[in-house]
């Protein structure tokens, strides 16, 4: 275990505790107020730029089961009672689409310890704030004696980045989570645009139409949308109430990159 720590340090920790630093010293040196606001901002950017490739993956793989959604559906209301046939038919229009449902953990299992990452650093120099000790194991870590630094001002326009809403006691700390919960409701809203309804054609007279699709596979699929839309928001914003306000910044401005690339892309197919 000791060496998969040490590993992760080495891979994660380290690396972007150096990116900050160094993101703090020119914002520092322009003489831009909040400093290390805009080093977690920049820090930011930068990871969303690194792993744009796979975010664009994500979003143009999520545009695509939009898209096969009312096929899948027909598939569903067809082969409900085989359940063998069903998975057959629902992997051959993945393969025809060109869609891998898969690919979206693979993103999430990359993002999950750069997040935590961020964490474990912003949290190192809160517990560094005022401690030489912390500041100096700082330092110990930093590719470069130019980059060395004695203190982190952790405040960044009303607020200190170190401190968690829940103990903060100041009323405008508490509209970090309201910003953090709403901002991924509207990121799960431009994420999952209504399905574009499948063509039908027009009913006989006598003629029955289609069941709708039951069972658990669309069960499932609506209850994972209920998740996505309404759950993991709040779920996010319990989380910013209890976590540092520098990790709800990194987040805010990850959902907001994401928000405007959604809006982007779905700009482009009207």
């Amino acid at each position: 275990m000791q060496a998969i720590g040490s590993i992760y340090n080495h891979v994660i920790i380290i690396p972007i505790l150096n990116v900050i630093v160094a993101l703090y010293q020119v914002f520092l040196f322009v003489g831009l107020p909040g400093a290390f606001g805009f080093a977690i901002i920049a820090l930011t950017a930068l990871i969303r730029i690194v792993m744009q490739p796979l975010f664009h993956s994500q979003i143009t793989t999520a545009a695509k089961m939009q898209e096969l959604k009312p096929h899948l559906d027909k598939i569903q209301a067809k082969h409900k009672k085989d359940p063998q046939k069903l998975q057959a038919e629902q992997m051959r229009l993945y393969q025809e689409a060109g869609v891998n449902p898969a690919s979206g953990c693979l993103l999430l299992i990359l993002q999950l310890p750069v997040l935590i990452g961020v964490y474990n650093t912003i949290s190192l120099f809160v517990r560094g704030s005022g401690s030489t000790k912390v500041m100096a194991d700082i330092n110990n870590m930093l590719y470069h004696p130019a980059l060395q630094i004695k203190e982190i001002d952790p405040w960044f326009l009303w607020y200190n980045l170190g401190i968690t809403p829940a103990h903060s006691n100041q009323w405008h700390y508490y509209l970090i989570p309201v910003i953090t919960g709403a901002l991924q409701f509207w990121q799960g809203r431009v994420s999952m645009p209504a399905p574009k309804p499948v063509e039908t054609k027009e009913l006989k007279k006598g003629e029955k139409k289609a069941e709708e699709p039951t069972g658990t596979g669309a069960d499932f699929q609506k209850a994972m949308n209920m998740q996505m839309k309404f759950i993991f928001p709040v779920m996010i914003g319990y989380f910013s109430y209890n976590f540092p306000v520098g990790l709800a910044l990194y987040w805010n401005i990850f959902s907001l990159f994401s928000i405007l690339q959604y809006r982007k892309l779905n700009a482009s197919k009207k």
